[in-house]
């Protein structure tokens, strides 16, 4: 039975293989036959020559036929029924009765451009640089069923490879390959022609194979771990939709789901009113926080500048986010004016330090305009005494911003908020939904408890061509002008999503059992030789050192410590060159290299635990 019609291309692709096979015989043969027909671009034919192997040679000449157009590929099949080509490959001749899709009123093959059997192609670079092909005008460059198609195999292989291999703990979370390896394998060299779709998918299969998979159970290295479905769905869609949200003609949907979202977060802070919006990330919030504290003590900063501005101070702990002192030298305030304030041996800024400390600036003609505190420092997971705070941010009239970014999601828990007792007290507060929640990256949001409008007070630029004041709608809706971004992502979509599936008290779960898992981690920690604890931790960090038999007992030898700090580098070097698991370490103060395990993956249960103490124990044992 002969086949269905289909386009050359489609039959060039069904056929390959087959093709391959019977045309390696002469693979020089074919190819002069198809470079006097210009059915290849002088590039292309110059790739296919450099083939050295006839089955590679003719893969390479198909390639490009089929990726440069649908008349090369008519072509192309043209070629094959000619008889020069039939005589010498006599397995040819199923070509005969292909049938394509579009026919002619003579019954010859006609291609979108209207030509015929015996017509031949020109090379673009051949042609008259003045003359465009009407074809260049009537068509669009995209093939949407060849698009869609792409697409479609595309999230089978993000489906299999990451969805399915990468939540499995059977699988490697990273299959590691030294830099020059991985680049060498992955030819990541862009080039004037593109490539076929088959090795296209192949490029998307290679990335998935060799990237690191967060939402492995045994990614335990950074704060963004694990995987929720329906959040992953609003990226897709906010992918697919590819708007900016700046005004409501054009987000329309995602305008009014912000709002909505924000204000579900200012009343979990505590706020009945208030202000915010979507950031690219915690730092950037942290660094609005400080542009916007600037602005409220000296608003003529946004036409004059830092010229005639006093000196600024910023206080902070030495365990804040890193990001506090990028925000003081983006902003123009200086490094050297972000004042430290010590922490008790929990990393908990002290108080009474802070408040000497903003006493002594004023004595020194520095303005204190900002404290930034933190509930839930990045390494120990440390939650600053906020009412305390507040009590000293009023008595100074200094703005109160609290980086919440990993640990504001304690907030939906009944029984763990009161880590963040006095967070309605802040002027600010930046939270990362993409860290604790799983809500994926990017998710992060600054919240305000200011109504004056602030933030379009300080970023506004009123662009007459985004923010025209004549809209046939409430131009209030239009709020890009609060924002440093103009394109700026639809963020929202994916925390919205997320909670309307589970709900708060979804959410509350997904908290409290990462207490729960961290509860039992430390209490077989305890019963096992080796680990010892930095501290108790509060929050979900748990920082250790695994002491291996060698070193067992021998705290008091002078190379202890030296030892000691190789071990964590060590461990892992080999869990990620076998890719088993991903863990962090960090030195802090005087404290050699430990180990951080952050538990917050919605993913992991009590087996995964056992078997994290398990591998570092086979790991470090013969250290």
């Amino acid at each position: 039975m002969a086949d269905e019609p289909a386009s050359e291309v489609q039959l060039l692709r069904k056929h390959k293989a087959q093709l391959i096979d019977i045309l390696s015989a002469d693979a020089d043969f074919v190819l002069q036959h198809a470079d006097s027909r210009c059915l290849l671009s002088s590039h292309g034919y110059q790739q296919v020559k450099a083939c050295r192997i006839p089955s590679e040679k003719v893969t390479e000449l198909l390639d490009h036929v089929i990726q440069r157009s649908p008349e090369a590929a008519q072509g192309f099949l043209q070629l094959l029924k000619e008889q020069s080509l039939q005589e010498t490959f006599p397995l040819l001749e199923f070509v005969k009765d292909l049938q394509v899709t579009t026919l002619s009123s003579d019954g010859g093959l006609l291609n979108r451009c209207g030509l015929r059997k015996g017509d031949h192609l020109c090379r673009t670079e051949d042609m008259d640089s003045d003359r465009v092909p009407l074809s260049d005008l009537s068509e669009s460059l995209i093939d949407h069923s060849e698009g869609q198609r792409f697409l479609n195999e595309t999230v089978k292989i993000i489906v299999e490879e990451v969805l399915q291999k990468g939540t499995d703990v059977k699988e490697k979370v990273c299959e590691w390959k030294a830099p020059e390896e991985l680049a060498l394998l992955l030819d990541l060299e862009l080039r004037s022609t593109g490539e076929p779709e088959e090795r296209l998918l192949q490029r998307v299969k290679d990335v998935a194979k060799y990237s690191v998979k967060t939402c492995h159970p045994h990614f335990f290295n950074q704060q963004f771990a694990g995987v929720d479905y329906h959040s992953l769905s609003g990226r897709f869609l906010s992918e697919a939709l590819n708007t900016n949200l700046f005004t409501y003609e054009v987000a329309p949907v995602f305008i009014l789901m912000e709002s909505e979202v924000l204000r579900a977060m200012r009343r979990l802070v505590g706020w009945t009113e208030g202000d915010g919006l979507f950031c690219p990330g915690g730092s950037s919030s942290n660094m609005y926080a400080m542009n916007l504290a600037r602005h409220r003590h000296f608003p003529d900063v946004k036409t004059r500048g830092l010229f005639g501005l006093p000196r600024l101070a910023v206080f902070t702990s030495p365990e804040s986010h890193y990001s506090v002192k990028k925000g003081a030298a983006f902003l123009g305030i200086g490094t050297d004016n972000v004042v430290l304030v010590k922490v008790d041996e929990g990393g908990r800024m002290v108080p009474s330090d802070l408040n000497e400390k903003i006493m002594l600036t004023k004595s020194q003609g520095a303005v204190p305009f900002l404290v930034s505190c933190t509930s839930g420092t990045t390494v120990q997971g440390a939650f600053d005494p906020l009412d305390q705070i507040a009590d000293i941010c009023e008595k100074h009239k200094i703005w109160m911003h609290i980086d919440a970014a990993w640990g504001g999601s304690v907030l939906f828990s009944k029984q763990h908020r009161h880590l963040m007792k006095g967070v309605d007290r802040a002027d600010s507060v930046a939270w990362n939904p993409h860290k604790m929640l799983s809500a994926g990256l990017q998710c992060s949001v600054l919240l305000l408890k200011d109504t004056s409008n602030l933030l379009k007070q300080c970023h506004s630029a009123s662009a007459t061509y985004l923010f025209q004041q004549d809209k046939f709608y409430d131009i209030n809706l239009d709020v890009g002008d609060k924002s440093v971004q103009c394109s700026r992502k639809v963020d929202c979509l994916k925390l919205w999503l997320m909670w309307k599936a589970v709900g708060s008290e979804g959410l509350e779960r997904r908290v409290d059992k990462a207490f729960l898992h961290v509860r039992y981690l430390v209490e077989q920690m305890k019963k096992r030789d080796g680990f010892t604890l930095l501290r108790e931790p509060e929050f979900v960090n748990v920082c250790f050192w695994y002491i291996p038999p060698s070193l067992r007992g021998k705290e008091g030898n002078t190379d202890y410590q030296k030892k000691l700090a190789q071990v964590a580098p060590t461990i892992k070097e080999r869990m990620m060159k076998q890719g088993t698991m991903m863990l962090g370490y960090q030195p802090l103060g005087n404290r050699v290299n430990f180990f951080r395990v952050v538990v917050l993956s919605p993913l992991v249960c009590q087996k995964d635990m056992d078997w994290f103490l398990d591998e570092i124990e086979r790991l470090g044992k013969d250290l």
